[in-house]
């Protein structure tokens, strides 16, 4: 039966909204993240507009108001996904500039005026999906390591 126009009004939230790829979500590097670097991946993906990959900020007074209550987590969190190749820097901040980031899972857009580091792309780095060197894990150290070695063994 047909559900009347009437009723399905106003049950769906109007505006933008974050589509992570099935790719992402399902694979075991998304699995081996901590809670936090989770939550900074789509914070950071929340600033993406379709066309500013690489203009994306971690700064601690852009993330405060999205729940990071500490510069240290916050710090952590983005080292875990750096070293785990979520993210890369496009540009290196410094005096009077904050660093910028771009998703790996993402082509690298040419955003004018920002002065990137690094060069727009046509397909994504894809970095994240490389087996980690060293352990990217920051709380669950021994299970990613357990994991790591399990997989290892699977392709062999």
């Amino acid at each position: 039966m047909a559900r009347s126009l009437s009723k399905s009004k106003g049950r769906r939230e109007k505006g933008p909204f974050l589509a992570l790829p099935r790719a992402v979500v399902d694979s075991p590097q998304y699995a081996r993240l901590s809670a936090y670097g989770v939550k900074l991946l789509i914070d950071l993906y929340a600033q993406y507009r379709g066309n500013n990959n690489g203009d994306l900020s971690a700064a601690y007074k852009l993330m405060q108001p999205r729940g990071w209550r500490s510069k240290g987590t916050l710090h952590k969190a983005l080292q875990e996904l750096r070293q785990a190749g979520w993210v890369v820097v496009s540009r290196q901040g410094g005096r009077h500039r904050c660093s910028l980031y771009a998703l790996t899972y993402l082509a690298i857009d040419e955003c004018k005026g920002k002065d990137l580091d690094i060069s727009p792309t046509a397909a994504p780095l894809g970095t994240w999906k490389q087996p980690a060197h060293g352990n990217s894990c920051t709380r669950y150290a021994d299970q990613c390591t357990r994991y790591a070695d399990q997989s290892e063994a699977d392709a062999a």
